[in-house]
């Protein structure tokens, strides 16, 4: 054998009983492994969620401006005939016009 080819046994010979050692009960580490996992999973469904409320904060606080207070309703009721209507509450106060004004045309759905 030379000498670099019996340097490299040796050494491998007293590596390999302390890599050994080194090696945790498998059930523990799987156990690891799948709390890294779950941990790595819920940090990026973190960082999804605020980016989309980031995206969509601008469109939510338009709609709140849109909605009336809702406490100035009955709630939804269901006709024979399946529609579903919601009646404003007769001591509520008017609504705020802030719709632009209809030209008077249908309105196509």
């Amino acid at each position: 054998m030379t000498r670099p080819a019996a340097f490299l046994l040796a050494a491998m010979l007293a590596v390999a009983p302390a890599a050994a050692q080194d090696v945790p009960d498998s059930g523990a580490q799987d156990d690891r492994k799948l709390q890294q996992g779950m941990d790595r999973l819920s940090e990026g469904t973190r960082l999804i969620l605020e980016a989309i409320l980031g995206e969509l904060a601008p469109v939510i606080e338009e709609l709140q401006s849109m909605i009336d207070d809702l406490s100035a309703y009955e709630a939804p009721e269901m006709l024979p005939n399946g529609d579903i209507i919601i009646r404003r509450k007769p001591d509520a106060p008017a609504p705020q016009e802030d719709l632009p004004p209809s030209d008077g045309g249908e309105i196509e759905l």
